[in-house]
């Protein structure tokens, strides 16, 4: 989850560290940083951790090293902005598949990336998690949801690129494919390789019948999980509401025992979980409950759990490993601190 903690140079900080280390103690199985940036220019927000120099490394190793002692999988989850990394962060007008506008900046429009630009960052992506694994992360989650670099590829609205990483629906997949197969190069055989995804995304022009078929590619490529960002897994697809099947059943339903699925979206409770399981997903993710229990994991045997929801005092979130900046970067989330 972005937390905004970690210092100027990318690498992590104190507060960050330990707060991720509070959830690897509260029992989760895995656990995945926030969006990291690849590159200098991709990063998409201020006190972001980096993976993109050495000088990283001292750092991430601390985190994996700590996650390990307490049992669970480290995944670091890497990303570019694009055109929502921001000039006023980063020094440079955003780029994109296009020319499209920068919705989270003052920059105005993205501009098209270049064939060297585009070889470049898929490059960055594969030293990235050689630096990882370096690290001793057990493996990277390659953030190809919400709206950034990945997903602008993706999409049929902000992909309108009509040489070799356009096209249609199975040609604006090229882009990923590449940045696995880079990864899969510079990386050890046991080193973990998935990706996230938002099934729909209809700023970008991700549609859910599209990136069905744009999945069968990826996994193709022998990722090794799939992850669903739903946002509500209780929901059909909004391009389909008469559909009584949720977002996590179109995909289980056509890709079951191919590959592991992760489903995320507002779950809660135990009940919520055991709900995901059964519409066929092999692993839950959350996201807001664990920032608000970090031993939510801890609980999750105990058919009844039922924890607390927002808002949180500011006292309690910091009994959860927060920070006072993190505390604050969470009152921009409406009703969740007092």
């Amino acid at each position: 989850m972005t937390n905004k903690q970690s210092h100027p140079d990318g690498t992590l900080s104190r507060d960050e560290i330990n707060w991720l280390l509070k959830r690897a103690e509260g029992g989760f199985g895995i656990i995945t940083t926030a969006a990291t940036h690849v590159a200098e220019t991709g990063q998409g927000w201020v006190g972001e951790m980096g993976v993109w120099g050495d000088h990283q490394i001292t750092s991430l190793r601390e985190l994996s090293t700590g996650i390990r002692e307490y049992g669970a999988l480290s995944l670091a989850q890497i990303f570019h902005g694009g055109m929502r990394a921001p000039e006023d962060i980063t020094g440079h007008q955003p780029l994109s598949a296009s020319v499209n506008d920068c919705e989270e900046s003052h920059s105005g429009k993205s501009r098209a990336a270049t064939n060297i630009e585009i070889c470049n960052i898929i490059e960055a992506f594969g030293d990235a998690a050689a630096r990882c694994a370096e690290a001793g992360f057990d493996g990277v989650e390659l953030h190809g949801a919400h709206g950034y670099l990945i997903c602008q590829f993706l999409g049929e609205k902000t992909n309108r690129r009509d040489d070799e990483w356009g096209g249609d629906s199975l040609a604006r997949t090229k882009f990923l494919i590449e940045i696995i197969q880079n990864v899969k190069s510079k990386t050890p055989e046991n080193f973990i390789i998935g990706v996230r995804i938002s099934p729909e995304y209809h700023r970008i022009g991700v549609r859910i019948h599209d990136t069905i078929m744009q999945t069968k590619q990826i996994i193709e490529e022998g990722i090794d999980f799939l992850h669903i960002s739903c946002w509500d897994c209780f929901t059909p697809p909004s391009e389909f509401p008469e559909d009584t099947r949720t977002i996590t059943e179109w995909f289980t339903e056509k890709f079951r025992n191919q590959t592991p699925i992760i489903s995320t979206g507002a779950v809660w409770t135990t009940a919520d979980a055991k709900h995901v399981l059964d519409q066929g997903a092999d692993l839950v993710g959350v996201g807001r409950v664990a920032i608000g229990h970090a031993d939510w994991a801890s609980h999750i045997e105990h058919p009844d759990y039922s924890p607390t929801r927002p808002p949180f005092s500011a006292k309690h979130l910091k009994e959860q490993g927060l920070s006072d900046i993190f505390i604050e970067y969470m009152r921009n989330w409406k009703g969740f601190v007092e």
